[in-house]
């Protein structure tokens, strides 16, 4: 296609978006037409660098719009420096990495930000250079093309809060230029500062207190809501939004299919509020889904909204104004974690009520682990109804995971522990988690086969949910906690550490002799992930729901689609239970292949069936 086809295109694409666009930037820019008449050539800039490769992509995935709820889709978190060392050390792993099944490939933070204060890369100094050690721009572009190449689909984090101090616009803002200043929350004294510190909680209250800091090269005081290096960006000032949209549509143009939007409930700030969550904030996501919608269709937009699934599924906006693509599933993820620690599913179990209830539209990306700490934001309202309360039960499950819990075989470690409040959040992988740390340390046979036997049921309950099932590096072989890093000054203060180790290639080797905790774990994701794309049921169109299960230490959940019924079911508890109480007949053990018959079937401690009928 010529040229000026490719621009028939774009102006179709943009008159499709122009009404709502053009009102709801005027809305919340006081009819600012000149910075709007700047955004909309901004993306026909941008519309006019993008790659014609990845045009191609475009037109594809607008032609099946649905192309990332396929029940293949296994998606992969990884830093690059632990895992390869650099982007074209990733380049040379592309094999293991499809040998893992995965075609999403989650890339963490790595552009240009200052050693020592970037937070795991999350305070960026440059959003068009990648990190030097990691390697250049034109390396990414180059990853990107393999990977496409190969189907695989690549995620990379866009940090929309907030840039390093050593960002450009920080250094011209500490020089003394104004319309830099303006891009950041700057106030002479604390008298407003103040004022906000009353309403807007604390994300660090033991290690970043605060959510301002003092800027002595400007004798001024700073919004700093995460750590002192990173200065939140104002998008009160259009020309925040105008150039951040253009940053993030510069790296869509570098091949990057999927733009995980860091921290997006907090990119708006209003006194008296508690600066989370805000009307603008989805006026933002709105228009930043409509600027790829116009520029690169073929790219999803992932929103990180670690909270509660009341303030969640907004972030989704609706099927006519629709905001995110996907979202993550993080209070699943802790519940399966508290369910580990005290072999009750009822959270669990109300919990998914809620997420099954939700439009089958909807998708969200579930997960065991993942770079950061697990919080415990559960439901202590539901809680409190078996006698539980907040503070005593999250000292229960932090001692259960960390080990310190008599009999628990769990190896992690706290992060952010605030003892005034009696709170603190935790990390360490999902093997040294599941206890296959201690038992590999104890030469424990039995004790390894159950931590094994849970780790793979944990996998199985993430790829029954619907949505799409993401890895964390090292946790398809069964990687355990890296305590090295208490050695390292630059890490020694962030347990999250912990769970952030040098991918274990040696171990990586030995996924192929199932006699070992490798391979078992290796060969059993990969088994999961094919029985999930063999079978309709899995598909992201299937109705689901919880089924009566035998007790409050087991689980069944129910998917109907295409004939096809499953029913997974899942046993935290230290004995058999029955699997199907009340049923009859005959199902499919898709783990064995058997026919088994329901009548007595059991599920075995710490395990998980998967019983199919047609």
């Amino acid at each position: 296609m010529d040229k000026s086809n490719w621009d028939q295109v774009f102006a179709a694409r943009f008159a499709r978006h122009e009404d709502e666009l053009k009102w709801l930037y005027c809305e919340l820019y006081h009819g600012d037409m000149q910075a709007y008449t700047y955004f909309v050539g901004m993306l026909f800039r941008a519309w006019q660098a993008r790659p014609e490769a990845l045009r191609r992509i475009d037109a594809v995935r607008e032609a099946n719009p649905d192309w990332y709820r396929g029940r293949d889709m296994t998606g992969m978190l990884m830093y690059v420096k632990p895992f390869a060392g650099t982007l074209n050390g990733v380049r040379k792993r592309l094999d293991y990495i499809q040998d893992c099944g995965v075609n999403y490939l989650h890339l963490m933070p790595l552009l240009e930000s200052p050693e020592g204060r970037s937070d795991g890369g999350y305070a960026v100094s440059d959003f068009r250079k990648v990190q030097p050690e990691l390697g250049t721009m034109e390396d990414l572009a180059a990853l990107a093309g393999d990977c496409h190449d190969r189907g695989i689909s690549v995620c990379l984090d866009f940090v929309m809060n907030h840039t390093s101090e050593d960002h450009e616009w920080a250094r011209k803002a500490r020089e003394g230029d104004v319309s830099c200043q303006n891009r950041y929350f700057f106030y002479d004294n604390w008298d407003v500062p103040n004022e906000y510190e009353k309403t807007v909680p604390q994300v660090f209250p033991t290690t970043a207190p605060g959510n301002f800091s003092w800027c002595p090269a400007l004798n001024k005081v700073v919004m700093t809501t995460f750590w002192p290096y990173q200065w939140d960006l104002n998008y009160a000032n259009p020309m925040v939004f105008n150039d951040m949209t253009d940053n993030m549509l510069f790296l869509c143009n570098q091949g990057v299919d999927i733009i995980r939007l860091d921290a997006t409930p907090y990119i708006w700030k209003a006194l008296g509020t508690t600066c989370r969550n805000l009307p603008e904030v989805h006026t933002l996501v709105r228009m930043m889904r409509m600027a790829c919608e116009i520029v690169c269709p073929g790219t999803l937009l992932l929103g990180e909204v670690v909270m509660a699934p009341d303030k969640v599924v907004p972030y989704f906006g609706t099927v006519q104004k629709p905001e995110c693509h996907m979202l993550y599933n993080v209070t699943t993820m802790a519940s399966i974690w508290h369910t580990v620690a005290t072999r009750d599913t009822r959270l669990l179990c109300h919990q998914l009520r809620q997420v099954f209830a939700l439009p089958g539209q909807y998708t969200f990306l579930n997960y065991l682990r993942c770079h950061d700490d697990i919080g415990w934001g559960l439901d202590y309202d539901f809680l409190a109804r078996f006698g539980q309360t907040e503070v005593a039960h999250k000292k229960y499950l932090n001692d259960y995971l960390t080990g310190k819990w008599p009999g628990s075989p769990a190896r992690g470690e706290l992060y952010n522990d605030d003892p005034r409040l009696g709170d603190a959040r935790l990390c360490g992988t999902t093997a040294s988690l599941c206890g296959v740390q201690s038992a590999l340390e104890s030469g424990d046979a039995a004790a390894l086969d159950r931590a094994l036997t849970l780790d793979v049921a944990l996998h199985a309950l993430m790829f029954t949910l619907s949505g799409v099932p993401v890895l964390y590096s090292g946790d398809e072989i069964g990687q355990l906690n890296d305590e090295r890093y208490h050695d390292d000054p630059l890490k020694a203060e962030d347990s999250r550490y912990l769970h952030r180790g040098d991918m274990d290639w040696q171990a990586a080797e030995k996924r192929r002799d199932e006699s070992t905790p490798e391979g078992r774990l290796f060969h059993a994701i990969k088994r999961l992930e094919a029985l999930r794309a063999g079978h309709v049921a899995f598909d992201a169109s299937a109705e689901v729901s919880l089924l009566p299960a035998a007790g409050d230490s087991a689980l069944c959940i129910e998917r109907r689609y295409g004939g096809e019924r499953l029913v997974a079911l899942y046993n935290f508890s230290d004995w058999p239970v029955p699997a199907l109480p009340g049923e009859s007949g005959a199902f499919t053990d898709l783990w064995t292949g058997n026919r088994v018959q329901a009548e007595g079937l059991t599920v075995p401690a710490g395990g998980f069936r998967w019983l199919c009928e047609r």
